[in-house]
């Protein structure tokens, strides 16, 4: 199982990035969470099964039709066993 910090920038905001990524979490099997940012990126953290964390990586690149991602900047970050589920968050 691996984690890894996501931000996404571009047009991701206000095009459905978030609730699309949730959808997508979902389909993957993954669990985390996603977050709009001031600063206009999206943040997310994803952690899973190597293959499915990154089949996630992959649809961040992407994104929602609507969006229009500039880039994805990745970090590796320690897997937390409480999440179980992939949530939406308040804009930090």
């Amino acid at each position: 199982m691996i984690a890894w910090r996501i931000v996404v920038s571009g047009r991701v905001q206000g095009v459905g990035y978030r609730i699309s990524m949730r959808e997508a979490a979902n389909d993957r099997r993954v669990t985390g969470w996603v977050r709009n940012r001031r600063d206009g990126t999206v943040e997310a953290v994803v952690q899973g099964d190597d293959d499915d964390v990154e089949r996630m990586i992959a649809w961040c690149r992407r994104g929602p039709p609507a969006a229009r991602v500039a880039t994805v900047t990745t970090e590796a970050r320690s897997v937390d066993p409480a999440m179980e589920s992939f949530e939406l968050r308040k804009t930090e």
